[in-house]
């Protein structure tokens, strides 16, 4: 007996030993699995299931989605049950995204837990993972909040409807990074959505203004959300559905709804003021001014301007700037021109070469009366009008 070894000492004794079955599991099981205990452990941690909103950090926030969207899954139902001690697969927790029309390859997907083969133990790579900025601005766009001063707001909204289907109002492609101001009306995936509010902006620290604004939308709803939010959201839905601007295209002769070439959809007005040291400029100061228009930053136009005869060779003051969308550059040009041609400015200057010229775009016209013209081009009546050089004014 001294020589039996384990084996023979169990046979000899009648014992039968069963036989132990090797649990096989496929990858996609394994890391449906691994998923799940990921979720059990912040419980254990915390005493409650992860949830979303910006108070969460965004490993809280990816664990809230993944239990959403395990719940959704038949397959990780029957695969977790005798392990889901807490009862989270059996939670009511609210769902931020949609997963009623995803199939379940693309649950997977969205889970991190694809078909692929993975390296399990490779945890520098980070797969199917958004960024934190792009899951906080998902999160703020699917924030809203029943509007509790719509009636407010709903005559705007009534007379957008109306102006839609008698096509005096239009929809223009939203551009990448274009300018969002308070009064704007957009069409963000199916609804009509007004900029009521713009609070207080700053600069991000890749120099993007942003802010927070309050957004209206034609369910009566609103949200809170950043100006870079809403941005993104235009410009990504431009792509696929109808992320666009609405245009009233009865405000005058600047606004169509036939895009052309010269067409810039936002853009900038802007009055400049010579600081020349040239005998005349200097006594009329006050009087002489540069109207010109740009689609980007004025700062930017006017960079070197003591260096550029257009500029006469002087630096110059940004004395006004107002903001227009869909501007036709030509048109607009065209229309300062024909409006005060009969005081343009007659001045020949030196360029650095010691070549004559003679610069366009300065005009005698006092600011208020440009200010005026602004706002007649933006009500459509700047075509009933002149400029009398001899009175300093617009007369009908």
């Amino acid at each position: 007996m001294a020589d039996m070894n384990d084996d023979d000492l169990l046979d000899a004794l009648g014992v039968e030993v069963p036989t132990l079955k090797t649990a096989t599991r496929t990858p996609r099981e394994e890391r449906i699995i691994a998923g799940f205990e990921d979720i059990q452990r912040f419980y254990q941690t915390h005493g409650r299931a992860p949830l979303h909103g910006e108070d969460s950090d965004i490993f809280e926030r990816l664990y809230a989605v993944r239990l959403d969207q395990l719940r959704k899954l038949p397959e990780a139902q029957t695969l977790l049950a005798g392990m889901d001690s807490y009862g989270l697969l059996s939670g009511t927790a609210a769902v931020s995204v949609d997963v009623d029309d995803m199939d379940e390859d693309a649950l997977l997907a969205e889970l991190g837990i694809g078909s692929e083969p993975v390296d399990q133990d490779d945890i520098t790579v980070l797969r199917h993972v958004r960024s934190s900025a792009a899951i906080k601005a998902a999160e703020e766009m699917a924030a809203r909040n029943p509007c509790e001063d719509f009636e407010k707001f709903k005559p705007l909204f009534d007379e957008v409807e109306v102006g839609l289907k008698q096509k005096r109002w239009v929809t223009k492609p939203f551009g990448k990074n274009a300018s969002i101001e308070a009064g704007d009306f957009f069409i963000l995936s199916g609804l009509i959505a007004y900029v009521a509010e713009v609070g207080d902006t700053y600069k991000t620290p890749n120099a993007e203004t942003n802010g927070r604004l309050r957004v209206i939308y034609s369910n009566e709803t609103e949200s809170d959300l950043l100006l870079r939010s809403l941005q993104r959201a235009l410009y990504k839905d431009s792509e696929g559905r109808a992320g666009s601007r609405l245009i009233k295209v009865d405000s005058g002769p600047l606004f169509s709804d036939i895009a052309e070439p010269d067409d810039i959809e936002s853009g900038t007005i802007y009055v400049l003021r010579s600081q020349s040291s040239h005998p005349f400029v200097a006594e009329h100061r006050e009087l002489i001014h540069k109207i010109g228009v740009t689609g980007g930053r004025v700062e930017t136009r006017i960079a070197g301007a003591d260096k550029d005869a257009t500029y006469l060779l002087a630096d110059v003051e940004v004395v006004a700037t107002y903001k227009l969308h869909n501007l036709n550059r030509t048109r607009l040009e065209n229309i300062f021109h024909r409006l005060f041609g009969a005081a343009q400015l007659e001045l020949t200057i030196e360029d650095r070469f010691g070549h004559p010229v003679k610069p366009r775009e300065w005009f005698l016209v006092p600011l208020h009366v440009i200010d005026e013209a602004v706002e007649r081009i933006r009500d459509g009546s700047i075509t009933d009008f002149a400029y009398d050089p001899h009175t300093a004014r617009l007369v009908s």
